[in-house]
């Protein structure tokens, strides 16, 4: 007797993570169904290059679309009554939401609104939401606990994610959906994307041209491989919470609510310039360094305490930097031929 075949949708199934869950879930055996925009916000021959791998396996589907056009996702719901939601489309990037505020209000905000209202009507049995680490803001006590308050955002992107945590907690309230909001910590491996500073150095580092390395490099990160990011991700849809008399100490569960929030994150902080160190050794090549002031909206240091991800799940991220570092350069001379 073969257990039926669950139906995960997966929201910005072409970005950096989302090509990575859509992958672990395939293997696990899912039917994925995602939707991507493909935005221009970076370049979309890698989003598409993603895409056509995904494609080659006949449980994938996608729709090319924005998650916030009106009804679009209540559609989607009523078609496929998907099992398990992963939403990871939004518009990312601190720097990016000083300059362009309005695609996080309508990606972030009301795309987030949009798949809420379609759960509501078509209920799934596990909804997990993308959050961010900078969800913490001036938070200065560290390593970040789940259960510490997270109300001095420091970038209208860290505000926006902030907020759809809120909104989920109160159809999660309101309609008895199981939700897991999950806050991501500087996550970067093969694949990743070209804002980011990993892809950004070893691009420069590799061309023989400066790197801006800000606040001077007293910058700390709790830098997070994709692929334990997406096994953590795979093991808490099989962690939905519920609701509860008493929330357990330690646990972020809503005392209202079947709603947790989860850090993702390798529970160490390196050095901005130990991680240079380690893009050095994996391309052989030195970086001249620009060393700049911190940049508006920034924090100087990340740090998780991921303590509740291994409770729920058993499980506890570990690649160490220079091995995820040097499988992201392997992957960037192949990609790029160089």
């Amino acid at each position: 007797m073969t257990t039926q075949q669950r139906t995960a949708l997966v929201t910005g199934s072409s970005g950096f993570i989302g090509f990575h869950l859509c992958q672990k879930l395939l293997d696990d055996g899912f039917r994925v169904v995602g939707i991507d925009n493909l935005s221009d916000y970076y370049d979309v021959a890698l989003k598409q290059r993603r895409q056509s791998i995904l494609l080659q396996n006949p449980n994938f589907r996608v729709i090319n679309d924005n998650i916030e056009a009106p009804n679009l996702m209540m559609s989607l719901f009523a078609e496929e009554k998907p099992d398990v939601i992963i939403h990871l489309a939004a518009q990312a990037g601190v720097r990016y939401s000083i300059d362009n505020p309005r695609a996080y209000l309508e990606s972030n905000i009301v795309g987030t609104f949009e798949i809420l209202e379609a759960a509501r009507a078509y209920p799934p049995a596990h909804m997990l939401l993308a959050s961010t680490s900078s969800a913490y803001g001036a938070n200065t006590v560290m390593p970040y606990q789940e259960t510490v308050k997270a109300d001095h955002q420091m970038s209208f992107y860290a505000a926006t994610k902030k907020a759809t945590e809120a909104m989920a907690h109160s159809y999660a309230h309101l309609y008895d959906l199981p939700v897991t909001m999950f806050r991501f910590f500087t996550v970067y491996g093969p694949w990743g994307r070209p804002d980011m500073a990993l892809f950004k150095f070893t691009k420069a580092i590799l061309n023989g041209d400066p790197i801006d390395v800000y606040n001077h490099g007293e910058m700390k990160r709790d830098f997070t491989y994709v692929t334990d990011l997406v096994e953590g991700i795979r093991l808490l849809i099989d962690a939905a919470p519920k609701r509860v008399d008493e929330v357990p100490e330690g646990d972020s569960l809503s005392p209202v609510a079947p709603w947790r929030v989860v850090n993702i994150g390798n529970s160490d902080s390196v050095q901005l310039t130990d991680f240079i160190a380690a893009i050095e050794d994996a391309t052989g090549k030195t970086a001249t360094r620009n060393m700049m002031p911190m940049q508006a909206g920034d924090v100087p240091a990340t740090w998780a305490d991921a303590s509740l991800l291994q409770t729920l799940t058993g499980y506890k991220p570990q690649t160490n930097v220079r091995d995820g570092v040097q499988a992201f350069v392997d992957w960037y001379r192949d990609y790029y031929e160089v």
